[in-house]
């Protein structure tokens, strides 16, 4: 089957229109799309994550409230070991995160990476809550 002309001439185009939109935007788009999927409630929040170059950030977030249940972030940990890479900190983070949810009485919860892919230091966060007894 032969393509018209109409649709290999548009091709290309679509795939400039995603080149020009830059970098934060295409970040926007895939962070909505993430949270259109994912609502936390108050007998399973949102374990929400903020991943910078140098820290990461997790929250316990009650959406049908509007409020924040717990917050942590790998400064508490740094402080601990200083010679550990950011994929150990992000375990630590999560074993930490898990305990400190299990005293609020947070047992099941839903994981929202937002515009990160599931690999690194979000994958080591969530397994490593998941192993101190957190339910996604």
């Amino acid at each position: 089957m032969r393509w018209s002309d109409e649709s290999q001439a548009r091709q290309p185009k679509l795939k400039q229109e995603w080149l020009n939109m830059g970098k934060r935007n295409l970040k926007d788009i895939r962070k909505k799309r993430v949270r259109g999927k994912v609502v936390g409630s108050s007998k399973r929040p949102r374990l929400s994550v903020f991943r910078s170059n140098k820290h990461l950030y997790v929250q316990f977030i009650d959406d049908l409230k509007g409020t924040t249940l717990l917050g942590l972030s790998d400064n508490n940990i740094k402080k601990e070991a200083k010679k550990m890479t950011k994929s150990e900190i992000a375990t630590k983070l999560g074993e930490e995160a898990a305990k400190r949810a299990k005293v609020k009485h947070i047992g099941k919860i839903v994981f929202d990476r937002g515009s990160y892919r599931y690999h690194g230091r979000i994958k080591a966060l969530a397994e490593s809550a998941r192993k101190g007894g957190l339910k996604f």
